[in-house]
């Protein structure tokens, strides 16, 4: 590939390099350079153009990661279009990722002009959660080192996903003279909380004596009970391997495998099996619901792994948890001042903006934006309760048509309103509203829609998380399955020109013109896609089907 400045003589089917803002016309970064553009750039008085030129052998960026992104494919996977040199790899169920680092390593140390980033190895994942990305840093590949990466690929799997097991899990609680109650409580809460999010059931749990025998007798009523796990939790933590939960396993019929994990929170786990059923005696951290060493251990189980003293062992690299960074070391003798590093970057401030001026034409004589979900609640107040879930702040709402009534179904939530009084102009109407009801203070705005009250804040978050202008990713684009959604979130740097929009259109148009600062995050289901602004659209979702 030649790349450089090119004469426009010589620029036609070349690949610009940067994005060009021509009198009525903008280049994008990308594009393939036809006699079209070429005009446009004579007419502007170019003569030259920093560009790419593909060579016998080269194989497109595009394409490139295509065939990458094929390559890497295995069971339970999935990827998104090539677009930009990227193509995105997803789950398509819930599990543990697993990652073959020695392979992504020799990928990545074949040539620069390939990349593959993927997340931390044993991650739990839900499904059509993003993995992993390729991406072609160059605008082509040599055809050679293509050929090699794709066997290369092949050759082993890189990503594959374990998925989660339903497993029934059984749980004993030791009871000492003076534990409160609501200890007791928070270890049940807690556990269960873990279990049901790796999608298994916890048994009715047994609460016994802080004795070897009555521990032992607990475990076997639950084994009976059909436990496909064992957890002790003890009113004492554990110290030893012969200490009484680790005996009362032994008691049982079991055995220890390991006691003790490189893991803070979480060094005090013993974990032993009785028969093939695995048998932990928990650390005192499990009663909390914040990352600990069980955590690791109970995934892996839950996805059929093999977990024991070399795998437990292994987790030293990692283990320090993000959790204890605030704890004083040593331990209260620490001063408060004490330098802990870079300090945490202060998240941006976002604002929600939520645009509930519309008329519903669509649906007359009803107004859309009233019609309550199958708790009553009106399909505006859900989005707002939406964004109020995220951490978008503040949420600023829009109303002008049937504005009293509008308010009302809103009245008592924490939201900013502003109001349009040229609602029937169209959507750029409400949305000008809105982005002059800002504090000078937020770096976006979260242009949520008023009848689209499935995505939740969760989602939201996610858009939120990848919010980072200074690193180009300035523009965030929901997306689902390739296909381009809402709500989308925007630096405060293209607040001007979305000032100028006019009629009943939005600034979606503005995402092409800057596409090199857009960055798409895919969604695991299609909320971001779908809007309710006919009846037909209420009436096929169960949730407002009957409610108009």
């Amino acid at each position: 590939m030649q790349f450089g400045p090119t004469p426009l003589e010589d620029a036609q089917g070349a690949v610009l390099a940067h994005t060009l803002r021509l009198p009525g016309k903008v280049l994008k970064k990308g594009t393939v350079l036809d006699a079209e553009a070429i005009a446009a750039l004579r007419a502007a008085g170019r003569r030259e153009v920093i560009a790419a030129r593909l060579e016998s052998g080269d194989v497109p960026e595009n394409e490139a990661a295509h065939r990458i992104g094929e390559a890497l494919m295995g069971p339970l996977l999935a990827r998104s279009r090539a677009a930009t040199g990227r193509v995105n790899l997803l789950a398509d169920a819930a599990g543990l990722l697993v990652v073959n680092e020695a392979l992504v390593n020799r990928l990545n140390a074949l040539d620069e002009s390939l990349t593959l980033a993927t997340l931390p190895s044993h991650s739990p994942v839900s499904a059509r959660e993003m993995l992993a990305t390729v991406k072609v840093i160059p605008f082509a590949v040599p055809g050679g080192v293509l050929q090699v990466a794709e066997a290369m690929a092949r050759s082993g799997q890189a990503l594959s996903i374990h998925p989660f097991r339903p497993l029934k899990v059984g749980l004993v609680l030791t009871e000492l003279p003076g534990l409160k109650e609501s200890v007791m409580e928070g270890a049940v809460e807690a556990t269960e909380a873990r279990i049901a999010g790796l999608a298994g059931q916890l048994l009715p749990p047994e609460r016994c004596r802080h004795e070897e025998a009555a521990i032992a007798d607990a475990l076997n009523r639950l084994k009976r009970a059909g436990a496909e796990m064992l957890l002790t939790a003890g009113a004492s933590a554990v110290v030893d391997r012969r200490d009484v939960g680790p005996a009362a396993i032994v008691r049982a019929g079991g055995r220890i495998e390991h006691f003790g994990m490189p893991v803070d929170p979480g060094n005090l786990l013993c974990l032993g099996r009785i028969g093939d059923i695995p048998a932990l005696v928990l650390p005192g951290c499990a009663r909390s619901p914040k990352l600990n060493g069980f955590d690791w251990v109970l995934q892996r189980l839950f996805a059929g792994l093999p977990v024991g003293g070399r795998e437990i062992a292994a987790m030293g690299v990692g283990g320090l948890l993000k959790e204890i960074e605030a704890r004083p070391l040593p331990r209260e003798a620490a001063p408060r001042n004490a330098p802990t590093g870079a300090a945490p970057r202060r998240p941006r401030q976002v604002a929600a903006l939520v645009l509930a001026a519309g008329r519903s034409r669509r649906m007359a004589p009803l107004n859309k934006l009233l019609v309550p979900d199958s708790k009553g609640v009106p399909m505006v107040a859900r989005v707002v309760a939406n964004a109020l879930e995220s951490r978008a702040r503040p949420v600023i709402v829009v109303t002008g048509y049937e504005r009293e009534r509008v308010e009302d179904a809103l009245a008592g939530r924490p939201v900013l309103l502003a109001q349009t009084e040229d609602y029937a102009e169209g959507l750029s109407a409400s949305l000008k509203a809105g982005l002059s009801a800002l504090p000078p203070e937020v770096e976006g705005v979260l242009v949520c829609l008023g009848d689209m009250p499935l995505v939740t804040g969760p989602m939201l978050d996610r858009l939120l998380a990848a919010f980072d202008p200074e690193e180009g990713r300035a523009i965030v684009m929901p997306t689902f399955r390739g296909k381009q959604g809402n709500p989308m979130l925007w630096s405060r740097e293209f607040l001007p020109e979305m000032m100028q929009i006019t009629g009943d259109v939005g600034a979606r148009h503005l995402a092409g013109k800057y596409a090199d600062r857009v960055v798409e995050v895919e969604m695991a289901d299609d909320a971001v896609l779908r809007d309710f602004d006919t009846t037909d659209a209420l009436r096929l979702n169960p949730e407002f089907a009957g409610r108009r």
